[in-house]
């Protein structure tokens, strides 16, 4: 299947590792040109060089972008680097622990700028480029938003946030022709993940327990199978398909977690 991306512009938030490095590859694998943007910049610089070391067309920007004037720099960077911007994949962002009860006020406040305010400032001066384009905007959400998860008050409201934006931006940018979209995943086995089950007595333990919740196949979710429906949304393929929150998680929102795996064999 032809979806249309060959030398469409994709600028990736968070894109040096994890999912965002899966869909940077991808989007390259279809002919896209990927622009990394991500603070880590030996990861960032690493990815774009293995890219080009296999005829893929790519762009590094090691960027920090907790900060309005770097959000600008990057699809600045992006505009001399390429010439256009296509598509805009909001997916920078970790959970981090920010609890009601643990944590603070200007806890809080962090955490909604490391996990939300970039998007808004992302799409705000990439929309510009996006409406000449008349391209698209896939926001990476989390299972966390629907289902809540405890102590991460500050990750969940951020990520609650950004689902309702998509569906705001879906309908305020219908009149330029933009398509926005949100890919929802659950449990993804990422290196950021694994560090985290890292931090329990018994990792092997807490990993069963989560697989236990995950109803289709009992596994976590790959990196690859999240960056496949990104890039499906960000096609020519997907033209008429917007405001939409996709799920891409093993059914562990929508089914029954409550199912034991002898029910399923």
């Amino acid at each position: 299947m032809d979806l249309q991306l060959n030398n469409k512009v994709i600028l990736v938030t968070g894109g040096a590792n994890g999912i965002g490095a899966a869909i940077v590859r991808l989007a390259a694998e279809e002919g896209a040109i990927p622009v990394i943007v991500d603070r880590d910049t030996e990861a960032t610089q690493a990815l774009e060089a293995s890219l080009r070391n296999t005829g893929r067309k790519a762009c590094a920007i090691a960027l920090d972008l907790s900060s309005p004037d770097n959000c600008a720099k990057a699809v600045r960077e992006t505009l001399r680097l390429c010439g256009r911007l296509d598509v805009l994949v909001n997916n920078a962002g970790g959970n981090d622990r920010v609890g009601l009860e643990e944590g603070s006020p200007s806890e809080f406040v962090a955490s909604l700028e490391r996990n939300l305010l970039h998007c808004y400032n992302m799409a705000h001066f990439a929309l510009p480029a996006l409406k000449q384009s008349q391209g698209s905007i896939v926001n990476i959400g989390s299972k966390t938003a629907f289902t809540g998860q405890t102590g991460t008050s500050g990750y969940v409201a951020a990520k609650g946030a950004l689902q309702a934006l998509t569906r705001e931006w879906a309908a305020d940018l219908l009149k330029y022709g933009i398509r926005v979209n949100a890919v929802v995943p659950a449990e993804v086995l990422t290196s950021g993940y694994q560090r985290w089950l890292k931090t329990f007595p018994d990792p092997e333990q807490k990993i069963e327990s989560i697989l236990d919740r995950i109803p289709l196949g009992r596994r976590m979710t790959t990196p690859e199978e999240i960056a496949a429906m990104v890039v499906f949304l960000i096609s020519g393929r997907a033209g008429h398909i917007t405001g939409q929150h996709v799920f891409v998680d093993g059914g562990y929102v929508h089914l029954d977690r409550a199912i034991t795996h002898k029910e399923h064999t």
